[in-house]
């Protein structure tokens, strides 16, 4: 029973690393270019994303312990923990919805930290193999929310600009790009 739920959290967590991208950036005073903003966003999210394979990857041979996840719980927080730091120091693009993409960004990073906040808490919790259980469940389960809310604010902010210019940006992004096409 443990080894079923134990592959099906990792087919949860493959699932959940392969629907999300994000990218770093700088704080600046000067408004960043769309293309440089929209570029920042998915480098970000690329490195989330193979932070959290890394995190999780000792769980994915029935490796499942108290152990390996704290471990792995501390490596999705930290890396969700960069993610949001990395988003927030994008400020805005310059575009006519820059303020509102900026806004939007700023909503992920708190949402994010719902999920870092129930991560840690779940593995805080443990000491028997049911409470094992009950956190990998919520780990899995908060990983599935923060895919969904990067997804979701990466459809939003293609859809912001009336003038196309930041779909436009995401589209011609080479760190976009890669990261879609590593599904």
């Amino acid at each position: 029973m443990l080894a079923v739920r134990l592959r099906l959290f990792a087919l949860v967590l493959v699932v959940a690393v392969g629907l999300v991208a994000v990218g770093c950036g700088s704080k600046s005073s000067q408004p960043m270019s769309t293309a440089d903003w929209a570029d920042g966003v998915c480098s970000a999210i690329a490195t989330w994303k193979g932070s959290i394979k890394s995190s999780t990857a000792s769980l994915t041979g029935g490796n499942l312990s108290q152990d390996s996840l704290k471990t792995a719980g501390g490596g999705m927080r930290s890396a969700t923990e960069t993610l949001e730091s990395d988003l927030k120091d994008l400020g805005k693009p310059n575009t006519q919805a820059g303020q509102h993409a900026k806004d939007s960004v700023d909503k992920l990073s708190s949402e994010l930290k719902t999920g870092t906040d129930s991560i840690k808490s779940a593995t805080a919790d443990m000491s028997d193999i049911s409470s094992v259980r009950a956190a990998m469940t919520t780990m899995s389960g908060a990983l599935a929310t923060m895919r969904t809310q990067v997804s979701s604010t990466l459809t939003s902010l293609k859809q912001l600009d009336p003038t196309g210019e930041l779909q436009t940006a995401f589209q011609q992004s080479s760190s976009c790009q890669q990261l879609s096409s590593s599904g």
